[in-house]
């Protein structure tokens, strides 16, 4: 999949020296969270979001500082902070310069440039205009797709182990050495020892994913291996 199978377009934009009261009734107009800031020429040049719109003065929610981290972070950091709670223009409270990707961006690109850059969506562009937005909804949207196309498949026992133990030995975590699967009428059993509780969870989850899994059975051991302490299996 890529940006331009799961954008929403066409995309609202605002021009950069549009007021903010006009981009704020446009969010709350077309039910969106951020819009594309563009020059004259259509380019994008700045994103503007709700969280922009979180510190305001006029609202009384202007960011105040302590007085010692305001002398450390010097009058350049404090005239910014006040240009952006009380300024009147798209562009005096806009990010500049905004993180964004083309049409053919796939989705797991989208995805790690949202958690490195800690954004909730990515303008698209073509020839250096926005056409299209990609926000966390448009991926959430994919997700339900995806899962509304897993259907139940029968597969049998031999199938289903094979499966788990194929995914185990793709995963660096799992503790294949010391762990065994079992499948009787589909339902799998999982036995051994585990050296942290958190694989439980996840074996766990690996198996209830193979196709063909009715459930899971859990007798795993944990193992602390700095005391030699050990714990039994949760009682269902």
């Amino acid at each position: 999949m890529k940006a331009a199978d799961i954008m929403t377009s066409p995309v609202y934009t605002v021009a950069q020296d549009a007021k903010v009261a006009e981009a704020v009734r446009l969010m709350l107009q077309k039910h969106v969270s951020g819009l594309p800031v563009v020059d004259a020429a259509g380019k994008l040049v700045g994103m503007v979001t709700e969280g922009d719109f979180l510190r305001r003065s006029e609202i009384g929610t202007a960011k105040r500082r302590a007085r010692w981290l305001e002398m450390l972070l010097g009058p350049g950091a404090q005239a910014e902070t006040y240009t952006h709670s009380h300024g009147r223009r798209v562009d005096e409270v806009m990010t500049r310069e905004p993180v964004a990707i083309a049409e053919d961006t796939p989705t797991t690109e989208i995805v790690r440039l949202m958690e490195k850059h800690r954004v909730k969506r990515l303008p698209v562009v073509r020839d250096g205009k926005p056409v299209g937005i990609v926000s966390r909804a448009n991926l959430l949207h994919l997700f339900a797709g995806a899962l509304a196309d897993v259907k139940p498949v029968a597969a049998s026992d031999a199938a289903i182990r094979e499966h788990i133990l194929a995914e185990m030995k793709a995963q660096s975590w799992a503790p294949t050495g010391s762990t065994n699967i079992i499948v009787r009428d589909g339902v799998v059993q999982l036995w051994g020892t585990i050296f942290d509780e958190r694989e439980r969870q996840a074996l766990k989850v690996l198996a209830e994913g193979a196709p063909g899994a009715k459930g899971v059975e859990d007798h795993l051991i944990w193992l602390e291996p700095m005391s030699g302490l050990y714990l039994e299996p949760p009682k269902v």
